[in-house]
């Protein structure tokens, strides 16, 4: 079955978080290393904000309270991270050349108003929060319920993700899922498919 729309996941692949900048803000308030992930990522606190039972507010502020510095947590968790620009051009030309792009992100109820902060908003054709449809990857829901939505088999979507869980989940259920690693890799996977609208590979390596 020929692949014709592309599915892609939002952090680790549109958008980039600096990693120093975690270790930064501990650092400046005295915080143990490692211990802001380690709260805020903690099963019982990420999930529910991840499908939309509890509010991004809500989360910062009970990170806040867990490590005893409101200020360090909102300082951490209210980085917008960076747009990779490279790979939005790959987007609008895949649009511009007809091929559907959507996004799947496992995140909070923020997502369109960061997506507007962060000049994208309007650059996919759908963008499927599971903080909106209660559904997060990896579970088998979440794609079916993606691919039900844009009218698509799972076999024709290529999907790629930073998550080697998310991926592997997505290619269980019969999608063409490959793990995001760099531009280059993303546009040559692209061409493999038939998908490439006359971008080349003769670029400069990706960051």
């Amino acid at each position: 079955m020929t692949v014709t729309t592309v599915l892609l996941d939002l952090d680790g692949v549109v958008r980039r978080f600096d990693p120093t900048h975690r270790i930064g803000v501990e650092l400046r308030h005295g915080i143990e290393p490692g211990s802001l992930a380690a709260v805020a990522f903690a099963p019982d606190e990420v999930e529910p904000v991840v499908t939309g039972r509890r509010t991004r507010a809500e989360w910062v502020e009970r990170v806040g309270r867990a490590i005893g510095n409101p200020g360090a947590a909102r300082e951490w968790l209210d980085a917008r991270g960076q747009v990779d620009h490279g790979l939005m051009t790959v987007v609008d030309r895949l649009r511009g050349a007809g091929t559907p792009v959507a996004v799947l992100t496992n995140g909070t109820d923020t997502i369109p108003v960061e997506l507007v902060e962060l000049g994208i908003a309007g650059r996919f054709d759908v963008v499927f929060n599971s903080a909106e449809i209660g559904l997060t990857k990896p579970s088998p829901s979440v794609f079916a319920h993606v691919c039900d939505q844009l009218g698509v088999e799972p076999a024709e979507v290529f999907f790629t993700d930073d998550t080697e869980g998310h991926v592997l989940a997505a290619s269980r259920l019969g999608m063409v899922a490959r793990l995001y690693e760099g531009l280059r890799p993303f546009v040559r996977h692209l061409a493999e498919l038939g998908l490439d609208p006359g971008l080349g590979l003769d670029r400069p390596a990706d960051r």
